[in-house]
């Protein structure tokens, strides 16, 4: 389904000119142990379908899905082999859920620098053709995995963005779930943990009424008290929906947890806000 070019209004930057800098949350990551029923599932519910599968992936020992949620993307990534960081991952937090939180910018030489002079350590620097990104360290971050990228000509939400495969446009579905509004992150220490990622991406932490955020330019990143017993990590994605109905009655159908306005996929609480 090609995009609407009203469907992702929400989600532009208001940087005002067209150089300026910009910072976005444009991919969420989830980890399962396998790939399949996982990718089988976010398809039913959300009403969405895979455009890419990266080869690239391999060389961590993992095989992955890409699906388009508007503009942005939800990834899911598995292990295919022993002893990956993925794998250690899903050992460390008992099973599926959230895996890395990836942010998009105009340009990385400002964020290299900046991370540099905080004592922020590039765990993962990625070159590809068109593309730069670079995962941060995440005994520096906390949280959750942080990834920040850059495509050539990728300023344009409905341009190049190379993890998703060059032909993304051609598989968006917006009719049920038009974009994510924000990511949670869970922590024993939400306060500190929201500070520390404010001071990554220069963007100052704010209170919010039992929570703290750190607001991007189309999202909030929440970080909220760790009480499931699963320890610090990517908790819940906040969905921009139009048909929440239809998301609810497919993950009953599925045998999903649904609880009011949320469901659960792959370890992940999906809350349904209205786009």
């Amino acid at each position: 389904m090609t995009p609407n070019p009203e469907d992702g209004a929400a989600e532009r930057p208001t940087t005002g000119a067209a150089n300026a800098p910009f910072l976005r949350l444009r991919q969420i990551c989830l980890v399962a142990r396998d790939l399949a029923p996982v990718v089988e599932d976010l398809c039913a519910v959300f009403g969405v379908q895979v455009c890419h599968r990266d080869p690239e992936v391999g060389q961590f020992g993992l095989h992955n899905a890409l699906m388009p949620f508007g503009r942005q993307f939800l990834e899911v990534v598995a292990p295919v082999r022993d002893g990956t960081t993925a794998g250690r991952y899903l050992e460390r937090r008992g099973g599926d859920g959230g895996y890395m939180v990836i942010l998009d910018s105009e340009a990385l030489p400002r964020w290299r620098a900046h991370v540099a002079e905080i004592g922020v350590r590039i765990a993962a620097p990625l070159a590809l053709g068109d593309y730069e990104g670079m995962q941060l360290h995440p005994r520096d971050t906390g949280g959750a995995l942080l990834e920040i990228n850059t495509t050539l000509n990728g300023r344009d939400l409905d341009g190049p963005y190379w993890p998703a495969g060059p032909h993304w446009q051609q598989h968006v579905n917006t009719t049920r779930v038009a974009g994510f509004a924000g990511a949670v992150l869970q922590s024993a220490e939400p306060q500190a943990l929201a500070e520390r990622w404010g001071r990554i991406l220069q963007r100052p932490a704010q209170a919010a009424g039992g929570h703290w955020e750190v607001p991007v330019d189309n999202a909030r990143l929440r970080v909220q008290q760790a009480l499931d017993g699963r320890g610090e990590g990517l908790a819940g994605v906040v969905l921009r929906t139009r048909d929440a109905a239809a998301i609810r009655a497919a993950a009953q159908a599925r045998g999903l947890p649904v609880d009011g306005d949320a469901v659960t996929v792959c370890g992940v609480r999906f809350e349904l806000a209205q786009d």
